[in-house]
């Protein structure tokens, strides 16, 4: 009789141990997803939101190539560009969100340049959020060119 209850509880001690570990590779499975999940949305609200910087930097840039000015002084075709990094990439457009008067709104600079050499532009564009609807509107873009004779293009001013 005493060697069933040692076998008996060496038998539930091993449960136990087993299910502790079970326990442990659950909740590592559901950190991990947690954080992919959370990963996935980040990536998601980035690129596909029409609020994201990189959508309204991508509206911009069309609207800048569609406008006869700008593509009488830059030339065709016209490629955009955020600041240069230390790694000599110009991925990241630079942006600025603040809310004025309960509306938010967002601010974005980035550069141009076409197929006339050594002609370069900023282009300055600020986008408000419409309180119905949820979406951006432009309040202003336009185009500071960064070469000699200095002057700047309207393409868009709704203020």
């Amino acid at each position: 009789m005493n060697l069933n209850t040692t076998q008996l509880g060496s038998r539930r001690e091993t449960q136990v141990k087993e299910a502790g570990k079970d326990f442990t590779y659950l909740i590592v499975i559901l950190v991990g997803l947690g954080v992919t999940g959370g990963l996935f949305y980040v990536v998601f609200k980035e690129l596909f939101s029409s609020s994201s910087p990189s959508k309204i930097y991508g509206v911009a840039l069309e609207k800048c190539r569609a406008h006869p000015e700008v593509i009488g002084v830059f030339g065709e075709p016209i490629k955009g560009y955020g600041e240069t990094t230390r790694r000599g990439r110009r991925q990241h457009v630079s942006h600025v969100e603040y809310m004025k008067d309960g509306v938010k709104h967002m601010r974005l600079k980035f550069y141009i340049q076409g197929s006339e050499p050594r002609v370069e532009g900023t282009v300055h564009l600020e986008v408000k959020e419409n309180p119905t609807s949820g979406k951006f509107e432009f309040c202003f873009i336009f185009v500071d060119i960064d070469t000699y004779p200095r002057r700047s293009i309207v393409i868009e001013d709704n203020r």
